[in-house]
């Protein structure tokens, strides 16, 4: 919505003079489902987003700090290792070994029976313990995916179909407040009529409440004929209030609609309007159902919901192909092993490439596949009978809009019939050839004439918005 037309509705409130487009759009910026719907609507494009980043590399920084409770040795004890000289004779190491002077023969150990060397290297067991008792760690890794199975695409898929499902229904959000707006409009509209007819009435009635006092002070009228009136100047009276008090509360329910406040004192445009050339409104072209399909935004978020049912069986299969990604890292540590082992840091790169293939889980992520596929077929049905629905609906929104306009035109007619009716009755009662009833039957005829032709009026308006929003027509 611009800012232009913000402060032009602004601007007209504080005249107390409201369009219905300017109601329209009050209600439109004011609303908080819409608010909550375009706020839908940003998140999604936001998780779009997210969703785009997976295709490119992901650099992750790990550090970490251990204390252990022990240092490492590899040695149980001191380590007696035989030593070797060599023999120019055979050309070759021979081991030291202790011999039997009596038999020229190593001496063999009783346990193991092993020969008994005569010298060792000892490697004591303290030169084979090394200090972990701090330890530091960290690493540095770049990931790049190179095939996931399709779940990266799928879930791109997921997040820009969510993104014009988001739309979708703010759409269809934004088509229910206008039509709120619109019925709310004209029950306004309608009720000031009434209110203004019901007032015309209590001063014919008036009228004929004096002539008739005038006549029974001069003997033409009985006491019957006084009571009668006064009755039916009460009855009118109380229309009168009812008719006002209803109008006061359809003007607050409007105005809460909008986001004024509920004691605003506004006029709606139209309110001098109604029965004008205003209100003929010309039918809507005439349109095939698949271009009604198209425009209509609850259609529209259900196609949106099966594309993105459909992208995830696309993201479900992918659990059941294999994966390949690269990876790159530096890691380094305190203490490091590189050459040695050393109190201080130390590192190195890796470059590799893994892959992990699904074997076997016992059919879980087969029955995950057929179970998105359910989602989906039970979403095109549901589509199915929508549009079923919608073709109906649309069926009748014409045949209610004709029968409309065809109304709009008996009471029309009927108008003029009915002030010729109550002056005749006027004539006759001041001839004398009439009574009074008869002159209150004409009256109330009167009445309900305009009451109709108001009501006619209304449903035109109602039904041209309504048809409108059917068809996706609707200017939102």
């Amino acid at each position: 919505m611009s800012a232009f037309a913000i402060l032009g509705s602004a601007a007209a409130s504080a005249q107390g003079v409201l369009s219905l487009d300017s109601c329209r759009m009050m209600a439109l910026h004011h609303n908080k489902i819409i608010k909550t719907a375009e706020q839908n609507i940003v998140g999604a494009q936001y998780a779009n987003k997210a969703a785009r980043t997976a295709y490119l590399p992901g650099v992750d920084l790990t550090a970490g700090y251990f204390y252990n409770q022990h240092k490492i040795a590899l040695l149980g004890e001191d380590a007696k290792l035989p030593t070797m000289k060599f023999d120019p004779a055979s050309g070759s190491y021979q081991y030291n070994l202790l011999m039997n002077p009596e038999t020229g023969k190593p001496i063999t150990d009783p346990a193991t029976g092993q020969p008994v060397p005569s010298e060792v290297a000892v490697i004591p067991k303290s030169a084979m313990e090394y200090d972990i008792h701090n330890v530091f760690a960290g690493a540095i890794t770049l990931t790049q995916p190179v095939y996931m199975g399709g779940s990266i695409r799928a879930m791109n898929e997921i997040t820009r179909y969510a993104e014009d499902l988001a739309r979708t229904s703010r759409n269809s959000a934004a088509q229910d407040v206008i039509y709120s707006v619109d019925e709310s409009y004209w029950l306004v509209v309608s009720l000031g009529q009434k209110k203004r007819l019901a007032e015309s009435f209590v001063q014919l009635v008036d009228t004929l409440k004096y002539n008739v006092t005038q006549m029974y002070q001069e003997g033409v009228a009985t006491k019957s004929d006084c009571l009668t009136v006064d009755v039916k100047y009460n009855e009118a009276q109380v229309a009168l209030t009812k008719v006002t008090n209803g109008l006061t509360l359809s003007r607050m329910n409007l105005a809460q609609i909008c986001g004024l406040p509920v004691d605003s004192r506004m006029q709606l445009e139209d309110e001098q309007l109604l029965g004008s050339s205003h209100s003929s409104v010309a039918l809507p072209a005439d349109t095939t159902l698949t271009d009604v399909y198209l425009r209509r935004q609850d259609l529209a978020s259900l196609r949106n919901g099966i594309k993105i049912l459909e992208s995830t069986e696309k993201l479900t299969r992918s659990a059941m192909l294999p994966k390949v990604a690269l990876t790159a890292s530096y890691m380094v540590s305190n203490p490091n092993t590189i050459d040695g082992f050393e109190k201080r840091f130390g590192g190195g790169f890796n470059i590799g490439v893994v892959a992990t293939v699904p074997i076997w889980h016992w059919g879980g992520n087969y029955y995950k596949l057929k179970a998105a596929q359910s989602a989906t077929a039970a979403s095109r049905l549901q589509l199915q009978e929508a549009e079923e629905k919608v073709r109906l609906q649309v069926s009748q929104a014409r045949f209610r809009y004709d029968e409309s306009f065809k109304t709009l035109s008996m009471t029309r007619s009927n108008l003029a019939s009915a002030d010729a009716n109550l002056d005749n009755a006027r004539i006759g009662f001041s001839e004398g050839v009439l009574t009074i009833d008869d002159v209150i039957a004409a009256q109330t005829a009167w009445l309900q004439a305009h009451s109709e032709n108001i009501d006619a009026e209304i449903d035109v308006q109602l039904c041209r918005v309504y048809l409108s929003k059917v068809l996706g027509l609707m200017d939102y």
